[in-house]
């Protein structure tokens, strides 16, 4: 049957074509699995303040610098803030729910039961920055341009649409037979919209300091290449009554500045000249905040509980390298990770061990015994789980604490040795005397700290890494391309893990720039497992796939597991307010706002 989706507080509409005999299922919204939270007529978003005052302004910190102001193609490092602020995509996601999106750009939308295809009706108020209508030929414009010369990422899910057509001026029909992806329709709700009357295809991949035209609710006022950016709101953004948006955007101007590192970053804050605060070192939490700002109550700490799975933050293998194609290698070097000794003397005992790739979620394996639908879904793979995986009582590598575990050690070189290394003149050799060497690549401080603590573990088994600290732009170009041999980073993890986990595990990804498949995992396993979990209808089936996803992936030993905070931590100038409630995703600094009485401080 054709199901009649009406968004937000869109008018109610008739099912058209096939079915259309049959009474159509009327909801408020689109959700990835069941139906969404929030019923027809919702006012407002239920984190956000519908009474919140607007003006002011807030300044935000960044580390590293950009190079460029268009966030969609490939090339240079786009600044921050430009999709949150700038570009509207066509629906719009709630934060409080796993995954449902509700009415923005389009008011409405016509979605068949097996999600086949997906018509978009579009809001006939919605415009451009510069006041021209967003038609459907707009919609058309941005898929091909974006499926042509785009982002890896939108080529790579554009491209698997069948076709998409203009029906009318304000209706837009993309055809999925075929794709086997229930994920897609929602992907596509979260397409930007582009404006073709103000973009050159031709330029579209090149850098530039010039924003593209927008129909969000800010647009770039001012431009320092590299060091600050900043966003004003538009007295004529035409969706600022929308149920979605009430309560939102409610800062005059957004800025942000850049820092070249974290210390630099949080002196800033300590002057004042940054609003808000993210923190993740837990030895500055629980001991830099001692400054009289903190002390007189000028400055406020939160600690946000959220229930958004911590992702897994790892000192990544890259595959690619010979060194690392060994599973025993990397479950040895995995081995001598000395958690403990790294958590008491550098972060104060407030970490985590990250033991899932879905850490702190009920996506996560780790603890559960696989069930008989995951059992099923991985039985064509023989071999690719290990038992303890498996059955759920894998946890990482665990040491006495002590800097010097010889029996950390001792597994650690057990493991190498039947891989083919072994100790010979004070250093790791292969059969031929090759020594076991590599490079960290890191780009902030704190990581080359953690890195260096790494560095000394790994020394007692005769392997000598080298750190190398890079700005985050070389970063960023030597990760597009996977010139690395080993680096620290976080896949950040959602509720309901979808198209994503392609680019960041399957193999089409690990031959493909841009992607982040930064280990180059080539496993058939993790393809089905993909593949599975974008094809269940019910939750329960979703978990399952994501379990069994997570299971092949840990027995891969890609990574070497880090860890993650207990609670998410910010620290705010108590002129900037914040509503009561915090969205299953966390802090939404979107629904923010400035306390009235409170002056801006001029910029320096």
């Amino acid at each position: 049957m054709l199901a009649a989706v009406a968004l937000a507080a869109a008018p109610w509409f008739a099912a058209s074509g096939p079915g259309a005999a049959e009474e159509p299922v009327l909801r408020a919204g689109v959700a990835m699995h069941g139906a969404p939270a929030l019923a027809p007529g919702f006012d407002h978003l239920p984190y956000a303040n519908p009474d919140a005052p607007k003006g002011g302004r807030v300044t935000y910190g960044w580390l590293g610098a950009f190079e460029t102001l268009n966030p969609f193609g490939y090339r240079g490092t786009p600044a921050q803030g430009l999709k949150a602020n700038v570009y509207e995509s066509l629906l719009a996601r709630s934060y409080d729910e796993p995954f449902s999106l509700y009415g923005l750009i389009a008011e409405s939308v016509e979605l068949p039961d097996d999600r086949s295809s997906i018509t978009f009706h579009l809001n006939p108020k919605a415009r451009f920055s510069d006041g021209e209508p967003i038609t459907a030929d707009d919609v058309i414009f941005t898929f091909e341009l974006l499926r042509e010369r785009g982002h890896p990422s939108f080529r790579t899910n554009y491209r698997r649409v069948r076709s998409a057509s203009a029906e009318d001026e304000r209706t837009v029909r993309f055809d999925l037979t075929g794709s086997d992806d229930r994920e897609m329709p929602l992907i596509l709700g979260l397409m930007p919209v582009l404006p073709r009357h103000a973009i050159d295809p031709q330029t579209f991949e090149e850098t530039s300091f010039r924003p593209l035209v927008g129909s969000g609710p800010y647009v770039v006022s001012d431009v320092s290449p590299g060091r600050a950016v900043t966003f004003r709101r538009d007295p004529n953004y035409w969706g600022a009554d929308l149920p979605v948006n009430r309560g939102l955007n409610n800062f005059d101007e957004i800025r942000y500045d850049y820092y070249r590192d974290a210390n630099a970053l949080f002196e800033a804050f300590k002057a004042g000249l940054v609003d808000v605060l993210p923190e993740s070192d837990p030895i500055r939490w629980t001991t830099g905040y001692d400054f009289p700002a903190v002390r007189n109550g000028d400055v406020v700490r939160d600690e946000l509980k959220t229930g958004l799975p911590w992702g897994m933050s790892a000192f990544v293998f890259n595959t690619r390298k010979p060194l690392f194609a060994d599973i025993r290698v990397r479950e040895a070097l995995a081995a001598l990770f000395d958690h403990a000794w790294i958590d008491r003397n550098l972060y104060g005992g407030e970490t985590v061990r990250t033991s899932s790739y879905y850490e702190g979620s009920e996506l996560a394996s780790t603890g559960h015994a696989a069930d008989a639908r995951e059992r099923a879904l991985l039985a064509p793979f023989p071999g690719v789980v290990r038992p303890d995986v498996m059955d759920g009582t894998w946890r990482p590598s665990a040491s006495d604490g002590s800097g010097r575990d010889r029996d950390q050690l001792r597994r650690a070189l057990e493991l190498l040795a039947s891989a083919g290394w072994t100790v010979r003149d004070g250093e790791l050799r292969d059969a031929a005397g090759a020594p076991f060497r590599f490079e960290i690549l890191v780009s902030s401080k704190d990581f080359e700290r953690l890195s260096l603590a790494y560095v000394g573990a790994l020394e007692r088994a005769g392997i000598r890494a080298t750190v190398r600290l890079v700005d985050s732009t070389q970063a960023f170009r030597r990760l597009q391309t996977y010139d690395f041999d080993m680096i620290p980073y976080k896949w950040v993890s959602t509720l309901s893990p979808g198209a994503e986990q392609k680019k960041y595990w399957s193999a089409a990804a690990a031959d493909t720039p841009g992607e982040r498949n930064y280990i180059g995992v080539k496993q058939p396993a993790v393809d089905a497992m993909i593949e599975a979990l974008l094809a269940a209808r019910e939750r329960d089936d979703f978990v399952s796939a994501a379990r069994a996803l997570d299971r092949v992936l840990l027995s891969g030993f890609y990574v070497v597991p880090l860890f993650h905070l207990k609670d998410q931590w910010i620290a705010r100038w108590r002129r900037i307010e914040r509503p009561d409630t915090t969205p299953l995703y966390g802090a939404a600094f979107e629904t923010w706002w400035r306390a009235p009485a409170s002056a801006d401080r001029p910029r320096p």
